[in-house]
């Protein structure tokens, strides 16, 4: 994989970042890591420049060559950061796969991509990786970066990442000039990296990602989030295999904010709340689940306590939707209300989630429902919703600071350029747009049109105000048997604003009407029918019984409202298990996999037609 061109006046930001901000901050926190025990742990700009010389000097010693890529397999731990950076120093490619990757998944990836190396990050990892090393034309090392797995007996082909540094550490001025060399020659048509996309669809395509879209990225987001600074702090929960964090904590970090790195997804509420972040990039369903549960506990209240929070909240939206969305001053008496109400109402429920110092929440990755959004933003919490991809290097749109427009993904970044084509499909084109589809000349073609903009696969249309509204994924668009369009994703962001849904696959394809498989948030319909008195003894009980199934029924079809009566689900089926990445039914973004549902669900399926 060699670059294009041989661009030298460029400075590479990933290439420099960290050398400057240990020359510009020095011992201040950079970053923070919770580790899987809730312990917590940091390290200064100095220390993680040490790290990443040491990484790089190692890479060199065992071989490493610029534009060779190196596999990273693994959850979110700081050592991810090392390595990344370590690799741009030596122009060389990390290739992030994410931590639930099967073996199969692996294997193509790092065959694919050509990797010489792989880091993973605990025992599971690991065992896959022996594997993968065994069929691999290219594979020849394992870095272990976690000194708790246990490597097989007679394993020569790994090393622990404490040896690495120390490799490093002792590297000989020649291997740390040959380094200094390769960052002075960096070029920013350099691929910086392959993203590989989830493939709901086929095989996954590894997006190849120059410098020069992270160049114009990071500049993107300076231009535009002028309220960020390093004062700020994120919270990176996110996998940093995912286009999203990664762009997004690479821009953090080049904003000089401190990063905390949360190692285990399960307990990111927990970490909200101990963090206290500014900022944090998410995906949706983090806000649905934040805005399930505190509608539940409004559930729970009643009386004169109820009517004073849905006062505040229609305050809230009053001042906040009305007045501050649109840059205008709120009148006087409007303000002082607001002023009361944050003070008695929002401030202690932005404690309870952990957001209380909140400056904006970039979200994206999947549609989110306007009633949630408006909802955030009436309590005093900036849910930034925007729209990009892996090929885009993420961010296309997003909210500006005012006149943003609830139901849409906000306006164009800078240096970016979008038009509506055939079947609405949205096209961009920009500094930030992928190179190609490594090693996929025919798919690299159908992304793009003859004249250059990219195929994004999503319709939309642009509004009166320039802001971007998206209508469907055109791949994820159906028909029924009686012609009419459906649109799953839109029917699926509405339900899951009810706090008894947790996963929704709407079906419908070449059939008379449209149905849906459902996952109850258990937890919640536990309390539901311990409330009502509902007896049963396991989820399988619960699902089936009639009593859930009509109160389920009744929610659906009040989320539905407004809809067409050939859009609405006319039927579904609860399931006492959740949709999951290791069945092959959720993508590792999380995204439905709708064939392999419904080849797994097709006997409920066919019942809800029958």
């Amino acid at each position: 994989m060699q670059p294009i061109t041989n661009n030298k006046n460029v400075l590479n930001k990933l290439t420099d970042i960290v050398a400057r901000q240990a020359r510009r901050y020095g011992c201040r926190p950079a970053v923070d890591f919770i580790d899987e025990n809730g312990g917590k742990s940091s390290l200064s700009w100095t220390e993680i420049d040490e790290r990443v010389n040491a990484v790089a000097a190692a890479l060199e010693t065992l071989g490493l060559e610029p534009q060779q890529a190196v596999a990273v397999f693994s959850a979110n731990r700081p050592e991810i950061l090392f390595t990344d950076f370590a690799c741009y120093a030596n122009r060389a490619i990390p290739v992030s796969i994410y931590s639930t990757s099967s073996e199969s998944q692996v294997e193509y990836i790092v065959n694919d991509a050509d990797c010489r190396y792989i880091f993973v990050g605990d025992q599971r990892q690991y065992e896959i990786a022996r594997k993968v090393l065994h069929n691999s034309f290219s594979l020849e090392r394992i870095i272990l970066m976690s000194d708790h797995i246990k490597t097989a007996k007679g394993d020569c082909d790994s090393m622990k990442f404490s040896s690495l540094l120390e490799l490093g550490r002792k590297a000989s001025d020649m291997c740390r000039k040959a380094v200094e060399s390769r960052r002075s020659e960096a070029s920013a048509d350099d691929i910086a990296t392959l993203i590989y996309t989830s493939g709901t669809t086929g095989e996954p395509k590894g997006a190849v990602l120059p410098h020069s879209c992270f160049n114009a990225v990071i500049d993107m987001h300076v231009e535009r989030l002028t309220m960020l600074s390093d004062s700020d702090t994120s919270l990176c929960f996110l996998p940093l295999s995912h286009i999203f964090e990664k762009a997004w904590t690479y821009f953090c970090l080049y904003m000089g904010m401190h990063v905390t790195i949360n190692e285990n997804p399960k307990e990111i509420a927990k970490a909200v709340k101990s963090v206290k972040p500014t900022c944090m990039c998410s995906v949706p369903r983090f806000w649905e689940k934040v805005y399930a549960g505190i509608q539940d506990k409004l559930a729970g209240i009643s009386g004169f306590r109820k009517a004073f929070i849905m006062k505040a909240i229609a305050i809230g939206r009053r001042r906040n939707l009305d007045y501050a969305r649109l840059g205008r001053k709120a009148p006087w008496w409007l303000e002082s209300l607001y002023r009361f109400f944050d003070k008695k109402v929002f401030t202690p429920l932005r404690c309870a989630v952990g957001v209380n110092n909140g400056n904006i929440f970039p979200t994206a990755g999947a549609p989110i429902s306007p009633k949630i959004v408006e909802f955030f933003h009436s309590i005093g919490i900036n849910v930034m919703v925007g729209y990009g991809l892996s090929e885009t290097t993420a961010t296309v749109t997003c909210f500006p600071t005012v006149n943003y427009v609830i139901g849409s993904v906000g306006t164009l970044m800078p240096q970016l350029q979008l038009k509506i084509g055939n079947e609405g499909e949205i096209l961009v084109k920009g500094p930030t747009v992928m190179r190609c589809y490594h090693n996929k000349p025919e798919a690299t073609a159908e992304a793009f049109t003859e004249d250059g903009w990219f195929r994004t696969g999503d319709a939309g249309y642009i509004g009166p105000e320039g802001d971007l509204v998206l209508t469907e994924r055109i791949k994820d668009l159906f028909k029924t048997s009686n012609g009419k369009y459906i649109a799953p994703q839109v029917l699926e962001s509405r339900l899951g604003e009810d706090r008894f849904i947790e996963q929704v696959a709407v079906i419908g394809e070449s059939k008379k009407y449209v149905t849906a498989i459902i996952i109850p948030a258990f937890e919640a319909l536990k309390e539901y029918a311990r409330k009502h008195k509902i007896s049963f003894k396991s989820l399988d009980d619960l699902v089936r019984n009639s009593e859930i199934i009509k109160m389920i029924s009744e929610r659906i079809e009040e989320l539905q409202k407004g809809l067409a009566g050939f859009e609405k689900i006319k039927k579904f089926t609860l399931l006492p298990k959740e949709f999951t990445i290791e069945s092959g039914e959720l993508t590792n973004t999380l995204k439905i996999r709708r064939p392999v549902i419904n080849r797994h669900y097709a006997k409920e399926i066919a019942a809800m037609y029958a």
